[in-house]
């Protein structure tokens, strides 16, 4: 089909440590809920009110799962791009199940960590593989990481095409 787009962005956080399974060829799985919250005053008492929506997370990029597999831990805060995926399955009772996951494929999807990880002044850390305008053969990639002295992260990435690498623009935005 033509036309259409299957994208998912949350931020949230972790509501278990981060699962790691291995396919037949060793190929890691990493498999972890994220919980994203809403919330709003209720008009007719003022009342404060929540509700909490789970997510279930499949990475199958190799690179990101060592990310997830490393860093994350229950009640990370994290902020990922994927794609809704819906996988049907038999329960333990022999009941057909449906269930929707967000995932991130082995050469598209992101994950940022948004947790300071102990460092003063916090930061990030980013992982992405994407196909962004990628052409030929197979997708760019990308990784940043804080940079030593400061909060604002270097960045090291390919595009597509050529596969070269940029260095960090060091010009100071006025915003």
């Amino acid at each position: 089909m033509s036309g259409s787009v299957n994208k998912v962005i949350l931020v949230g956080n972790l509501g278990r440590d981060p699962e790691v399974r291995r396919t037949g060829n060793g190929d890691p799985i990493v498999s972890f809920s994220v919980a994203t919250a809403e919330t709003w005053r209720d008009k007719a008492t003022g009342e404060r009110k929540e509700r909490t929506e789970w997510h279930n997370v499949t990475i199958f990029n190799e690179a990101l799962g060592k990310i997830a597999e490393q860093y994350c831990k229950k009640g990370s805060k994290v902020y990922l791009e994927g794609q809704l995926q819906t996988r049907e399955y038999t329960d333990k009772d022999g009941n057909q199940r449906k269930a929707t996951d967000v995932v991130l494929q082995r050469f598209r999807g992101e994950l940022t960590l948004l947790d300071s990880r102990g460092r003063e002044g916090g930061g990030e850390e980013r992982v992405g593989y994407g196909g962004g305008q990628s052409s030929g053969g197979g997708g760019g990639g990308g990784y940043s990481r804080p940079a030593a002295g400061g909060g604002r992260p270097a960045q090291v990435g390919s595009g597509g095409g050529g596969g070269g690498r940029s260095e960090p623009i060091d010009d100071d935005i006025p915003f």
